[in-house]
């Protein structure tokens, strides 16, 4: 790309947004090409990035699907939303439980705007596959209840690792509550480049790499809030169409969870009492006002599940008696010199 172009962008990205958010779309916007509606109740696994058996790409060449994580954060993840408002395109949301209780109106202002909800466990620990299985478990679902809550209405059942990692266990839990997992295609690195060009730059050359895929993005990163708008409209420019991601159920989450999170919920908020709406997730709209083309997808379940599932042993292993002469030796006493050099010494 030109110095030329790029001036161009920037300049196109700083003019959009001096504008409102909700402007009418105009006819060159991104856009929402088609809308897939996915039956989660296989508990389907999505994207390259897993070792796990996954399913085969719904996207077509030069078509990519927007994901955000670990939000929300009110003056980052709105400022993602005027962008992708600007554009006419939908997103999908994978929210941390804790950030969701923090700013609940958020959240619902995602929800409101036409973008799809999924999940981010409770407290996005890194080591997710190696807590224990009930901590673990806990996790993912504390984090849908509490993001479920927070949003006033049924999300999706849609949910991603943190760090992208994942496990057959967990993959196989996830099937029982009949939930989607996503990994991803495309990852932009917006928590390691504090540039938003060079941001920009590197997204551009991996998804011309694979010819689209699922991109993964930060709404908690100022860079990648920066960069939004000249990325999509160089998306636009390149010939990439953006798909949408629908569920055809909501997710029930565990009611056990309810009255502790209500406490969290209604002390961040500082309300006295919760009064949930439960509706159905708005639909896209596409740049001309009708309806993009929906297209079902319901795999079926993969082996993994079966395999997973199977009891483990949990007898104790028996501990080896250790002889007298493998014992290790008697630490010698602790014994340390002090310098009474009072310009040296630390301790006068």
């Amino acid at each position: 790309m030109t110095i030329a172009r790029w001036v161009a962008a920037w300049i196109l990205a700083l003019l959009a947004a001096g504008t409102t958010a909700h402007a009418a779309c105009t006819s060159d916007a991104l856009g929402v090409t088609r809308v897939i509606e996915i039956d989660a109740s296989s508990g389907p696994l999505f994207g390259e990035f897993t070792k796990q058996a996954k399913e085969e790409s719904f996207l077509a060449p030069k078509e990519v699907v927007l994901t955000f994580d670990d939000g929300p954060m009110p003056w980052i993840t709105r400022t993602i939303l005027d962008a992708l408002d600007r554009q006419c395109t939908k997103a999908t949301f994978f929210s941390v439980g804790r950030m969701a209780i923090a700013y609940p109106h958020v959240v619902r202002e995602v929800m409101a705007r036409g973008h799809t909800l999924g999940t981010h466990t409770w407290s996005h620990p890194l080591h997710l596959p190696r807590m224990r299985p009930e901590a673990a478990r806990e996790e993912i679902e504390r984090g849908f209840a509490a993001v479920a809550l927070a949003a006033g209405q049924p999300i999706a059942p849609f949910f991603r690792f943190p760090g992208l990692s994942d496990s057959r266990e967990l993959l196989a839990h996830l099937q029982t509550r009949g939930v989607a997992s996503f990994t991803v295609d495309v990852v932009s690195n917006d928590s390691y480049v504090g540039d938003a060009r060079r941001l920009i730059e590197s997204t551009l050359r991996k998804v011309e790499a694979r010819q689209g895929g699922i991109l993964l993005f930060h709404d908690i990163k100022p860079v990648t809030a920066r960069a939004l708008p000249a990325l999509l409209a160089e998306l636009k420019s390149r010939g990439y169409k953006v798909v949408h991601l629908t569920s055809k159920h909501g997710f029930a989450p565990d009611e056990s969870y309810r009255p502790v999170l209500e406490a969290l919920l209604a002390k961040a908020s500082g309300a006295k009492s919760l009064q949930p709406f439960f509706g159905e997730m708005p639909k896209p709209a596409a740049a001309d006002g009708t309806a993009p083309p929906v297209t079902a997808l319901a795999p079926e379940p993969k082996a993994f599940a079966v395999a997973s599932l199977a009891a483990k042993p949990t007898e104790p292993r028996p501990r080896k008696p250790r002889l007298r002469s493998e014992r290790p030796a008697p630490a010698a006493p602790w014994s340390t010199t002090v310098r009474r050099d009072r310009s040296l010494s630390i301790w006068e």
